[in-house]
Order: C-alpha cells, then sequence, then structure tokens
C-alpha cells in the first residue's frame, strides 16, 4: 500500500525538489524555464543521482541554470555548450552530463557543435528549449522563429525570400547516426509535462547503454519576447508553434532495455 506523506494532517501534494536550491526563479511569468527546471531537477532526485550530474549552461535566459540546481553546472561560451559537456563526459565517464541551451545559442552560433556533438553520438543529453526568439538579448529573431513573427531585427514579420524558413534543427540532428533518442515536448499542460519527465528519465538512464547522444527539444513560450500576455502565448503556442514543430518522439532506440 502507498503511504502518502503528509504535513499536519494534510496529504502533501507538491514539495519542492532538495535537487533545487531556494533561490526565487527570476524568469519572467509565464516563461517554461522555470518548469523545465524543476522536472530536470525532479528525475536528478528520484534516480539518486545528484551527486553524479554534472550541468552545462552557455549564455541566454540558460546562464541562469547554475543558480537553481542544485548539482554540479559548469557555463560556456555562447554556443558551445555541447562541446564543453563533451570534454566533461569524456574525463568523467561515470557522470551523467547535460547541456541546457536555448535556440539562439544551439541552433545559431552553436549549430556547428550541436551537430558534431551527436554526429560522434557523446554520451550526453542535450536539451534544447525552443521559444523561437532570442529572450535575453532583446527579442531578436532566432534560426526558430516562425515565418511572419514579428521580432526586434524583423519588425514587418520574418521574410522566407530574405532570411530563409524556420531551422527545425531536431529533426535534423535526428538524422545523425550518432542520435540514440531524439524527442520534442513542451510543458504547457500538466500531461504534457508529465511526457517531458518521462522522457527525460529514460535519457538519463540511456548514458548507461552508452549508445550515443540524446536530444529533448522543449517547444516553449516567451511572453515577453513575444510580446503577449502568458495566457495568450500558450495559445500561440498550440496554434502556431505546434504547427512548425509538432510533438513527440522523433528518433526511438530499437535496442533499449
Amino acid at each position: 500500500m502507498e503511504i502518502k506523506e503528509s504535513i499536519d494532517g494534510m496529504e502533501l501534494v507538491y514539495k519542492k525538489p532538495s535537487t533545487l536550491t531556494d533561490t526565487v526563479l527570476h524568469y519572467c511569468p509565464g516563461c517554461g524555464h522555470s518548469v523545465v527546471h524543476r522536472v530536470l531537477m525532479e528525475v536528478v532526485e528520484e534516480l539518486g543521482i545528484q551527486d553524479k550530474t554534472v550541468g552545462v549552461a552557455p549564455v541566454g535566459c540558460s546562464v541562469f541554470a547554475y543558480h537553481y540546481m542544485d548539482i554540479d553546472m559548469q557555463e560556456a561560451a555562447h554556443g558551445r555548450a555541447s562541446a564543453v559537456a563533451t570534454g566533461i563526459k569524456r574525463m568523467l565517464p561515470d557522470r551523467y552530463v547535460f547541456s541546457y541551451q536555448g535556440d539562439g545559442d544551439l541552433a545559431a552560433i552553436g549549430t556547428a557543435e550541436t551537430i558534431h556533438t551527436v554526429n560522434r553520438g557523446e554520451n550526453l543529453l542535450i536539451v534544447f528549449i525552443n521559444n523561437a526568439i532570442y529572450g535575453m538579448t532583446g527579442g531578436q529573431m532566432a534560426p526558430t522563429s516562425l515565418l511572419g513573427m514579428k521580432t526586434s531585427t524583423t519588425p514587418y514579420g520574418r521574410d522566407k525570400d530574405l532570411i530563409g524558413y524556420p531551422l527545425k534543427i531536431t529533426e535534423l540532428v535526428a538524422n545523425l547516426p550518432g542520435a540514440y533518442y531524439v524527442t520534442r515536448q513542451s510543458v504547457h499542460t500538466p500531461n504534457a509535462v508529465r511526457k517531458l519527465k518521462k522522457a527525460i528519465t529514460k535519457s538519463f538512464q540511456y548514458q548507461d547503454l552508452h549508445k550515443g547522444t540524446c536530444f529533448i527539444e522543449v517547444v516553449s513560450n516567451c511572453p515577453s519576447g513575444w510580446k503577449m500576455t502568458p495566457v495568450e502565448s500558450i495559445s500561440f503556442l498550440e496554434k502556431e508553434m505546434f504547427a512548425q514543430f509538432p510533438l513527440g518522439d522523433i528518433k526511438v532506440p530499437q535496442d533499449a532495455k
């Protein structure tokens, strides 16, 4: 029989995982980063790997992750997180290593590092937060910005003839032989959060198999960058973002036990 935890006779249905620090999250209201932080650290706590986990965060909103995650964290230069994570994993192969990167970082300045890390099949997890904009530095267009999307550098909307199409880098890396598990998830509903947690759990467990790189894209919202309320941003996410970046597994291991 399951014994439910209680406080003062009331059933406890929510508590902060011990793997998160007591630092107050600074993210804008409605931002998905805080939810992903929590899910990541829940998985680390439940797997009992806090002292064996190393995260790498580069420039962007993701750079603040080391304030909140009570694990070993390493900063990286803009776009170089997967390269730094590669070095850590090769030097400390018994650690569970992940990078935590935004779309401007991973899919723009860090495209080469991303592609080659996955192509080599480095035994680590790449967490890719895609909110289709540069959230920290002024709301500029990102490689993943949608056609027609207005940003500070595309005030009239993204023009395919001038700038090209949104980059679906997750589909690109899924075609590389070094990619072991590739999925696209979100955190806009409780059910979506549960699916992301399952994907993160499997990705850490797959590192024990030494079969290649796990890559999780999280399609998220950026109310401040999109100039929307949190509610409006969720609607845009569901109607526009998911049409370009459909959720679900893209490459699933056939030999994982």
